[in-house]
């Protein structure tokens, strides 16, 4: 009798990766790259039709949201399990992913054994995390939620404002890429900028930066 064949699909704005995801993931008999797409509205169109195993979704794409597009794939396709492969560090991203429906995070440039490990995990029901996250996820659990720092208390799509703000982008071009109104962008910048108690725009700016260039340098 053969083996059953599951379907995944990848969803990453840049080409190279998922290039390589797929002769990494095809090499397998049992596991096969079904479709892939750069951006949020092309990938969800195409994972209503495909309805694949599994869905390999990186944070960050040319148009549109990951994490919002990880809530809708849980919406409209719930046998997609999702699985973040991400540049992003997991200390930041991977509770929050969780919480949108992903059944796991692993960060880029991590073996290709262990992509693979994840992706057989999570077809077997399981949560991938790292052992690290694990036991971060396990602590928090037992001995109680310890107290939030001021960028865990963003909502998600207001760290995604933030986060792009980091990386040079202005108001507008981010209404763009996350699909809202500038308006709706200014609005979440104000509401950041209490959060953070933070004074002004220079000061908004100036934090994000800071916190984004943190985030790559671990």
């Amino acid at each position: 009798m053969s083996k059953a064949i599951h379907s995944v699909f990848l969803v990453d704005d840049h080409p190279m990766v998922r290039e390589a995801l797929t002769s990494l993931i095809n090499r397998f008999p049992d596991l096969r790259v079904c479709g892939e797409a750069e951006n949020a509205a092309d990938a969800l169109a195409a994972i209503r039709r495909a309805k694949p195993a599994v869905a390999i979704v990186d944070l960050s794409l040319k148009e549109g949201s990951g994490l919002d597009l990880i809530k809708t794939i849980k919406t409209h396709s719930p046998a997609t399990s999702v699985i973040v492969v991400s540049m992003h560090d997991e200390r930041r991203y991977a509770e929050r992913t969780i919480r949108a429906g992903a059944r796991g995070y692993i960060m880029k440039g991590e073996s290709s054994s262990k992509i693979i490990g994840a992706i057989r995990e999570v077809l077997e029901g399981k949560l991938y995390l790292s052992p690290e996250m694990r036991a971060a996820f396990v602590e928090r659990f037992v001995d109680g939620s310890p107290a939030a720092s001021p960028i865990e208390t963003l909502s998600d799509r207001e760290l995604e404002v933030f986060r792009l703000l980091g990386q040079g982008y202005e108001t507008r071009r981010i209404a763009e890429m996350l699909n809202i109104n500038i308006k709706t962008v200014q609005t979440f910048c104000a509401k950041i900028k209490e959060k953070l108690q933070l004074g002004n725009a220079t000061e908004l700016l100036r934090e994000a930066v800071r916190w984004n260039e943190s985030e790559m340098t671990g």
